[in-house]
Order: structure tokens, then C-alpha cells, then sequence
């Protein structure tokens, strides 16, 4: 047992927060308590009515995600938005969410972990949000091949939109949303990026640009954060924790 407030420090203490800029629905931080103590910890990319109730199901009392609660305006606490909050309440469920400061991050962010997992050096950030950069570019040299045969393994679905080079130096990752970063590429050096999920349009300007573009699942590619931070204050706070995964395609 462990508690809440002992985690939550841990977690703004690892993550930069409060301070790290973020659109304002993220609302990162504790967005639901508890009765103030911890004895298993859940990890999920988003806060949804089903990722509560499987996560209520372990006995999970902290989880962690990616996309909190808050996305869209406000709106009465009736219906589902009852029904989740009842949940939460009735399961003694707190919700942690960490949004842009888990993608940044250079350890735990899941830029920085997706380049580890294929085998892939960081270079520099890039990309900045409100003066903190949410995109990693990291060394390349290597086939273009080889590059999409590393992310099927990882991946199960990847869109590939093949006009770059056949050798990229350099390749950006931005987990998520990237479609916002794909004009600028050029002017980093780079023509490959690997990102979540991009916008129909963005076809014709990697054509243009000519640029290799992978989009291998917004959800897919934010589930490494989550995990690593809930892997950590298991460790820390010797506490049990688990993934709580859905069945997003997206």
C-alpha cells in the first residue's frame, strides 16, 4: 500500500509538471482521487468507460494515461458521463493523465522509447510546443526496408506512403498526431517520418516533398509511455501493475 499523494508527487517529479505546456484539455495531473491510497497500479492509453471497468476488474486503484478526461468542452455529468464517473467513485479508481510531457519525456516518453525499441539513435528534438519541442529526430542510415520490416514487427498495422529516399539519414518520430510536422521535415534535414496517424491531404504533400511516411496507429504508438512510468513507481513504491489494453484500431 502506498500513498496516492506520494504518487502523484512522483509522478509530477518525473514527468516536469506542473509547468510542462499542453493543450488545455489535457489537464495532466491527478484528474480523479481516491480514498488517498494506492495498491495496484493500471496503465492505459486512454480514459474511457471500458478502460475503467477492465481496470476496476484487476483491482486497480491508480492508472495512468495518456488522454485524460477532459478532451472535449464541458458537458453535464448525465448519461455515460455519469456512468464513468460513478464507476471511478464506487471502484475507489484514481485517473493520472500525462499527455504531451509522456511523449517528450527522453526516457519514458514515448518518442524516446519507440526509437529504443528500433534500435535507433536520438539525435535532436524538434518540433516545439509553446517552446517545448514534442519531436525527436534520430540517425538513420539504414534501408528503407529495413526501417518498415522493424516497425511491422511492432506494429500491426502500418500505413506506408513510400516517396523519400530508399536510405534516410535521418528519421523523426512524433508518437500520436503528426500530420502538424510533416511540412516542416525538410527543413530539418529529414524525409522519413514515423508517426501515429496522419490526415488524407498529407498524401499529396509527401508526394510533393517527396518524404517516407509511416503511420503505425495513434493508440499503438502511446502505449510505451504509460508503461514504463506505471513500470517505474511499481518499482519504487513495490506495488503491483499491469496494462490495461483495448482493442483500438486507431
Amino acid at each position: 500500500m502506498a500513498s496516492l499523494n506520494d504518487l502523484v508527487q512522483a509522478c509530477h517529479d518525473r514527468l516536469g509538471l506542473p509547468g510542462f505546456p499542453d493543450y488545455p484539455g489535457a489537464m495532466n495531473g491527478l484528474q480523479v482521487a481516491n480514498n488517498g491510497t494506492v495498491t495496484r497500479i493500471g496503465a492505459a492509453v486512454d480514459a474511457g468507460l471500458e478502460p475503467f471497468r477492465r481496470a476496476a476488474a484487476k483491482g486497480v486503484d491508480f492508472l495512468i494515461v495518456h488522454h485524460g478526461m477532459f478532451w472535449e468542452p464541458p458537458r453535464p455529468w448525465v448519461g455515460v458521463n455519469h456512468e464513468k464517473l460513478a464507476l471511478l467513485v464506487q471502484s475507489n479508481l484514481a485517473v493520472y493523465a500525462a499527455h504531451l510531457p509522456l511523449d517528450a519525456h527522453p526516457e519514458i516518453g514515448n518518442n524516446a522509447l519507440l526509437a529504443r525499441r528500433l534500435h535507433l539513435e536520438p539525435e535532436r528534438t524538434f518540433a516545439p510546443f509553446e517552446g517545448r519541442d514534442v519531436g525527436l529526430i534520430v540517425r538513420g542510415g539504414l534501408a528503407r526496408t529495413e526501417l518498415r520490416r522493424r516497425l511491422d514487427s511492432l506494429f500491426a498495422r502500418v500505413v506506408a506512403i513510400e516517396c523519400g529516399s530508399t536510405h534516410p539519414e535521418r528519421i523523426a518520430i512524433v508518437t500520436g498526431g503528426g500530420a502538424s510536422v510533416v511540412g516542416g521535415l525538410r527543413a530539418h534535414g529529414v524525409d522519413t517520418l514515423v508517426t501515429g496517424e496522419l490526415k488524407e491531404h498529407i498524401y499529396n504533400v509527401a508526394q510533393e516533398e517527396r518524404l517516407n511516411l509511416f503511420a503505425c496507429g495513434h493508440y499503438a504508438t502511446e502505449v510505451f509511455g504509460v508503461c514504463a512510468l506505471a513500470e517505474e513507481l511499481a518499482r519504487k513504491f513495490d506495488l503491483p501493475w499491469e496494462f490495461i489494453p483495448t482493442e483500438n484500431p486507431l
